[in-house]
C-alpha cells in the first residue's frame, strides 16, 4: 500500500466540488466538459501513483474494482432496459408504499442495482402525473440502498462473503436492522406522499384511483439476468465474471425487440455519463483509500459506533465496497482476529456495524452506491424531477435518511 502525500487528495475533493455545483452553478458547460474534468483529474492522480509513487499496483486494483463495477452496472442497466413493465392505474400512497416495499424486499433477491435498474422506469411511470423530488430519493433510499441490506447479492456485503462471511449471515443477524431501517423510510414516505397527493388537482387523483392493471414485456430477459447474477459470485479466471455479464448485456439488447426499447425510452446515455463520473471517482479516491486503510483502526474508539459512523460516513462519498473491506481489515487488526470465523464469533456486533453503515450511508449522497446516480440519469432523461445534488443531501437525505440513521444506532449500536 502506498502512502501518498496529503495534497494528493485534492484532485478527488475537486471532483466531488464539481459533480455536486456543476450542474446546479453552471449546468450549460458542465453537460459539456465533465468528460475532460473526470478525465483530467483522474489521470493527475495516476500519473502521480505510477512516476512520483510507483505504486502501479495500487492503480490496477482500482482499475480492476472499475471494470467490475461499470460490467455490473451497464449489464444489467442493458438487460433490464429490455423487460418492460406497464402500469396503469394507482399511484396512491398506499400502493407506492408497498411497490416500495417490495423494491426493497426484491433487493435481497437481485441485488440493489438490479431491483433500481427493474423498478425505476415503472416507478416513474406510475407516479407521471405528480412525480416530485421524494418520489426518486426515496426510491433511491429503499431500493438502491438499505433495502438490500440483508443478503451480498451485491457490494458492499459480496465483499464481506468473499472473505468468508456466510451467506445468511447478515439476514440472520441483522434482520431487526433491516426491519427498523426499512421501516421508517417507509411511513416517512407514506406521510410525505400523502400530503403530496392531497395537494394534487382532483383530476389527478381520480386518474391514479382506477383500476390497477400490470403488463410485462420481454421476460426472455430474465434468462439474461440470472448469467448476470449467477456470474456475481465468479472471483477466477480473472475478468471470466465480467465477460460473462457483457455477453448477456449483448444477448439482452440483440434479441429484446424494438417495441420494447422504444417503450422504455432506451438509450445508452444514463450508462455513459455513469461511466464517465465514476471512471474520474474511482482514480482520484485512491490516495483517500489509501489514507483510510492506513488510518480506519484509528477511528475514535474501538466501539461498533465508530465503526458504524465511520464506514457510513465514508460510504456515503466514497465506494461503499473497498470502504466496506477497509473497516473489516482495521476490525480485524482491533480484534487481533485473522480469521473471519473468529470475527464473526467474537465481534458480531463490530461486523454488523460495518455492514449497516457501508450500506445504510449509501443513499446520503448519489455518489454513495452505483445505482443512485444511474436512477437519476434515467430520472433526467425521462423528464423526472430527480433533485440536483445539494437540493438531495439538503432537502432529502438530511432531513429524511439522518433521522432513521441516528434512530438505528441509537437502538442497535450505541451502548454496545
Amino acid at each position: 500500500m502506498a502512502h501518498p502525500n496529503v495534497i494528493s487528495l485534492v484532485p478527488f475533493g475537486a471532483l466531488l466540488v464539481m459533480i455536486a455545483l456543476g450542474p446546479l452553478c453552471f449546468a450549460r458547460w458542465w453537460g459539456r466538459h465533465y468528460p475532460e474534468v473526470c478525465f483530467g483529474l483522474g489521470a493527475a492522480v495516476v500519473v502521480y501513483y505510477v512516476l512520483g509513487l510507483r505504486a502501479v499496483g495500487d492503480v490496477l486494483l482500482r482499475a480492476r474494482d472499475y471494470v467490475s463495477f461499470i460490467a455490473v452496472v451497464g449489464s444489467l442497466f442493458v438487460v433490464s432496459g429490455g423487460i418492460h413493465i406497464r402500469v396503469k392505474g394507482e399511484a396512491t400512497p398506499l400502493v407506492n408504499t408497498l411497490f416500495l416495499a417490495g423494491g426493497a424486499l426484491l433487493a435481497n433477491l437481485v441485488g440493489t442495482t438490479g431491483a433500481s435498474m427493474l423498478l425505476i422506469r415503472p416507478w416513474i411511470r406510475m407516479n407521471r402525473y405528480r412525480i416530485t423530488g421524494h418520489h426518486i430519493t426515496f426510491f433511491i433510499f429503499l431500493v438502491s440502498n438499505v433495502g438490500g441490506f440483508l443478503t451480498p447479492v451485491g457490494p458492499p456485503l459480496l465483499m464481506g462473503y468473499l472473505i468468508g462471511v456466510p451467506f445468511w449471515w447478515v439476514a440472520a443477524h441483522g434482520w431487526r436492522v433491516w426491519l427498523t431501517g426499512t421501516g421508517i423510510l417507509l411511513a416517512m414516505f407514506y406521510a410525505v406522499d400523502a400530503r403530496n397527493y392531497r395537494r394534487a388537482p382532483k383530476g389527478v387523483r381520480e386518474s391514479e384511483t382506477r383500476h390497477e392493471e400490470w403488463q410485462f414485456e420481454g421476460l426472455s430477459n430474465l434468462i439474461f439476468l440470472a448469467v448476470i447474477f449467477g456470474a456475481v459470485f465468479l472471483e477466477r479466471p480473472f475478468l471470466l465474471r465480467e465477460v460473462l455479464m457483457v455477453a448477456a448485456a449483448a444477448g439482452s439488447y440483440l434479441t429484446t425487440k424494438k417495441p420494447v426499447h422504444e417503450a422504455n425510452h432506451f438509450n445508452f446515455a444514463p450508462v455513459q455519463e455513469v461511466a464517465i463520473l465514476f471512471a474520474g471517482i474511482f482514480a482520484t479516491m485512491i490516495p483517500a483509500l489509501d489514507w483510510l486503510s492506513a488510518n480506519a483502526g484509528r477511528f475514535g474508539t474501538a466501539t461498533p459506533a465508530a465503526f458504524y459512523w465511520g464506514s457510513g460516513l465514508l460510504s456515503g462519498v466514497l465506494d461503499n465496497a473497498p470502504t466496506y473491506l477497509s473497516f473489516m481489515s482495521a476490525l480485524h487488526g482491533v480484534a487481533g482476529a485473522r480469521d473471519t470465523h473468529l470475527l464473526l464469533e467474537h465481534h458480531a456486533t463490530f461486523v454488523l456495524a460495518i455492514s449497516a453503515g457501508s450500506v445504510f450511508f449509501g443513499g446520503a449522497t448519489y455518489l454513495g452506491n452505483g445505482p443512485n446516480l444511474m436512477v437519476k440519469a434515467i430520472a433526467d432523461d425521462q423528464q423526472a424531477h430527480a433533485p440536483d445534488f445539494v437540493t438531495y443531501v439538503v432537502r432529502h437525505a438530511v432531513p429524511f435518511l439522518a433521522p432513521m440513521l441516528l434512530i438505528v444506532w441509537l437502538i442497535f449500536f450505541r451502548g454496545s
